[in-house]
């Protein structure tokens, strides 16, 4: 229980793949941490997402929209989950501006002490800002491999791929040595 109450925090959408999400309900809290989904929640005191494969709803009740600095240095780590729940949240009202998910994940990269992980399709969610993943080694779906190399990235063809402040993994079915990797990661932080 050395990870009790260090923060989890899982960006989240509809046509969220179930078994990785319902995976990392389980899984982070046997560890003793604090799970958090956060999105866009337009004004609203929540909403209720569907999955992809099985359209399992997911009420989601937290933003990261007006998430300061201070808040989000609360995080040990910030999840970007496979389905298309990257592709959902790259929506921006205006053309001419960033996406607010992507200006989020931006301000997450610019703090090294926050643990980042993208799994599978999570990459499309840093298009807009490409630059925090470039010359830094990933690995994503087979899908996304030609996106990766675009972004700047190294594509590594492995299950998990860890640099320094980034874990990767290919696919949502990769969830369990993805959030064990994570585990690890943070783990060793505790113990200095």
């Amino acid at each position: 229980m050395e990870l009790k109450g260090k923060k989890i925090g899982v960006l989240m959408e509809s046509d969220f793949y179930e078994k990785e999400i319902f995976y990392y309900q389980s899984r982070f809290p046997q560890e003793g941490m604090e799970l958090h989904f956060l999105t866009r929640l337009w004004g609203q005191e929540k909403l209720t997402f569907k999955g992809h494969e099985e359209r399992a709803p997911f009420d989601c009740r937290e933003s990261f929209e007006n998430m300061d600095d201070a808040a989000l240095r609360n995080y040990a780590a910030i999840i970007i989950p496979s389905g298309y729940v990257a592709d959902r949240l790259r929506y921006t009202e205006d053309p001419k501006k960033i996406p607010p998910a992507a200006l989020f994940m931006q301000r997450a990269f610019a703090d090294k002490n926050i643990l980042k992980g993208i799994i599978c399709h999570g990459l499309w969610l840093l298009s807009p800002v490409a630059r925090v993943i470039k010359g830094r080694k990933l690995t994503v779906h087979n899908n996304l491999i030609s996106d990766a190399r675009n972004y700047g990235a190294k594509y590594i063809d492995a299950d998990v791929v860890v640099d320094r402040d980034l874990v990767t993994a290919r696919t949502g079915g990769h969830a369990q040595v993805f959030a064990d990797k994570i585990i690890e990661i943070l783990s060793k932080k505790v113990r200095g």
